[in-house]
C-alpha cells in the first residue's frame, strides 16, 4: 500500500509538472486558463502542485483551454522531443505514408533529404518585447527584403484581431490557422524577413516547418528588459492585470527557451539601444546569406 501510494503521488507531481510547463509553454497564466477552460485558479494551482484528487473531465477541459490534447498530459517527461511532431504526422498520413514510414523506421530506404535552408527567408523568433517587428522591419528595409508579420497575415486573411480568433477559435484553433499562413509564406517567392509570434514554437508541426522553410533566428533579451518593453507598448498580453506577470513571463521563458534555442542562430539584444540591436541582427543576417 505505501509503494502503491509513492507512486500515485509521483505521477500527480509530474503530471502538475506537465500542466505547468504546457500552460507557460503557450504564455497562459493561470487566471487566463482558467477563464478559458471554466476550471477555477484553486484547482488549477491544486493540479500543478501535485496534490488532490485529478477529474479526467477538468483535464481534458484544462488541455481544450491550452490547445492540446489530454495525452499531450500524460506522456512520460522523457519521451522524445520528435514524439509530438510524428505523432501529428502520422494522425494526418496516407496508409502508403505510414508503410513509407514503418520502412524507414525499421532500417529500410532512407528518407530523401530536404531541401537547404535558404537564408534570404529568415524568420525571427522570441518572447513578445524581444524587438521581432521593430527590429525586423528595420532590417528588411535596409537589406531591401519584404517584412512580414505573421499576426497581422492571418487577421487580415480572416478579417479578425488575434484576441477575436482566439476568442471564437480558442488556441487550436488560431494554431491551425497559424500553420496555414506559414505554410502559404513558404511558397511565396523572394527573400522576405518574418516575425512571428512567441507561442509558435509551442506547435511542433509549425515550428519544425518553420525550422526547416527559413533561417531562423531568436531574438533574445534578459526577462526585465522583455517586460519593460512590453509596458512601453502598452499590452501585456496574456498576462494583463495579473500581479504576478513577471513570474509569469519568467516561467514562460523557461518552458520555451529549450525551443528557442533550435534557432540557427541567436541575436542577444540585452542593453543595447535600437541601431545596435538592429545592427547586430543585420550582421547575423548577412553572415548566414549565401554568395
Amino acid at each position: 500500500m505505501e509503494a502503491r501510494s509513492t507512486d500515485e503521488q509521483e505521477f500527480l507531481a509530474a503530471l502538475g509538472r506537465r500542466v505547468r510547463h504546457m500552460r507557460a509553454l503557450r504564455g497562459m497564466s493561470r487566471k487566463v486558463l482558467a477563464r478559458v477552460s471554466g476550471i477555477s485558479e484553486r484547482y488549477i494551482a491544486q493540479l500543478e502542485s501535485g496534490k488532490g484528487n485529478v477529474s479526467i473531465k477538468l483535464l481534458r477541459r484544462a488541455a481544450a483551454g491550452m490547445g492540446i490534447r489530454v495525452e499531450d498530459l500524460l506522456v512520460d517527461d522523457t519521451a522524445s522531443p520528435d514524439w509530438p511532431i510524428i505523432r501529428d504526422l502520422m494522425r494526418a498520413a496516407s496508409p502508403a505514408q505510414i508503410t513509407r514510414a514503418r520502412e524507414v523506421l525499421s532500417g529500410g530506404a532512407p528518407a530523401a533529404a530536404g531541401e537547404r535552408t535558404r537564408a534570404d527567408r529568415v524568420a525571427l523568433i522570441g518572447l513578445r518585447g524581444a524587438g521581432k517587428s521593430t527590429l525586423g522591419r528595420i532590417a528588411a528595409e535596409r537589406l531591401g527584403r519584404a517584412f512580414i508579420e505573421l499576426d497581422k497575415e492571418i487577421e487580415r486573411a480572416h478579417g479578425l484581431s488575434t484576441p477575436e480568433i482566439l476568442a471564437l477559435y480558442g488556441q487550436e484553433g488560431f494554431r491551425r490557422r497559424e500553420q496555414a499562413m506559414l505554410r502559404e509564406l513558404t511558397a511565396r517567392p523572394g527573400a522576405m524577413i518574418v516575425a512571428t509570434g512567441g507561442g509558435i514554437v509551442a506547435e511542433p508541426l509549425t515550428f519544425d516547418l518553420l525550422l526547416a522553410s527559413f533561417h531562423t533566428i531568436w531574438l533574445k533579451a534578459a526577462p526585465a528588459e522583455h517586460m519593460a518593453r512590453v509596458r512601453q507598448q502598452g499590452d501585456l498580453r496574456p498576462m494583463a492585470d495579473d500581479p504576478t506577470a513577471m513570474q509569469e513571463l519568467r516561467a514562460i521563458l523557461t518552458s520555451r527557451e529549450p525551443l528557442y534555442a533550435r534557432a540557427h542562430a541567436t541575436v542577444d539584444t540585452s542593453g543595447l539601444a535600437i541601431d545596435a540591436a538592429a545592427a547586430r541582427l543585420i550582421a547575423a543576417i548577412t553572415l548566414a546569406t549565401p554568395e
